[in-house]
């Protein structure tokens, strides 16, 4: 079953639809619209269980093709680019190779179209054990998430996902379902056997991180015939965020089609 998703239309020009990683959003791409909102309209989607789009207790990749083809189909797009960071780009693999959709290029951020071992299960066990009775602002979640997230700018990250209502604090992802549903996000793309897609395809990957390397290889080459790939110095998991500037200059030729 398909749920509706929530996406902010950022500037005008030429369609680009963007699906964020896991535990992020959208807005988290919105620093980069805007500096592109004078060529392009950015379609920034909160996928399944994230940001302010539905919550439902399973998270297939089929599941979340249906998701984002659905909202495609709704805004009428046409011609446009599909980027996809980390699960997101899982997700934009997965549609082009089930022939659900026909960009006019696709962009994959830091991520292949194989299986990953789990880095997050303490994670959200952490995040689900803290007691949100406790927690008046993100400072305190965040000293309570130290030892079980020691790296600072990934914990700062998962800490966007600590909303307020009313004073109360809340998780605004569906934690519960993220850990349930963590094999399947993790797991290899439920595409055929014998699937390949034939449009122009980028893979940009952080220099620093281990998502894109000689071990991937043989799937990125097996599922895409117009491949290439390009390294952002400096950067690591989100090479949109933690270098800008060497993202920017190449993310910006793989949006000219």
């Amino acid at each position: 079953m398909n749920v509706d998703l929530h996406y902010e239309c950022v500037g005008s020009g030429s369609p680009v639809v963007v699906l964020h990683g896991l535990f992020g959003a959208g807005r988290n791409w919105l620093s980069v619209a805007r500096r592109m909102s004078a060529d392009y309209a950015f379609y920034l989607v909160d996928l399944r269980n994230h940001g302010r789009s539905a919550h439902h207790p399973s998270m297939t990749y089929l599941d979340m093709v249906g998701d984002v083809q659905a909202l495609i189909g709704k805004l009428g797009l046409q011609n446009f680019v599909l980027v996809g960071h980390s699960m997101g780009g899982k997700v934009a693999m997965t549609m082009v190779l089930n022939g659900a959709v026909a960009p006019a290029r696709l962009v994959n951020v830091d991520i292949a179209p194989v299986s990953y071992h789990d880095r997050f299960a303490d994670m959200i066990t952490a995040m689900r054990a803290i007691d949100l009775s406790l927690v008046a602002r993100r400072a305190d979640a965040d000293i309570l998430l130290q030892e079980a997230i020691p790296d600072l700018s990934v914990r700062q990250f998962i800490l966007q996902n600590l909303m307020f209502d009313k004073g109360e604090a809340r998780w605004r992802a569906n934690l519960p379902a993220l850990q349930d549903q963590m094999p399947n996000i993790l797991g290899p793309l439920p595409v055929p056997d014998n699937a390949t897609y034939n449009g122009e395809t980028w893979f940009i990957r952080g220099e620093l991180s281990d998502r894109i390397t000689a071990a991937q290889m043989p799937l990125i080459k097996r599922y895409f015939n117009h491949y290439r790939i390009e390294t952002v110095a400096g950067g690591g998991h989100w090479p949109h965020a933690e270098a800008p500037a060497a993202f920017m200059s190449i993310f910006e030729a793989a949006l000219q089609i």
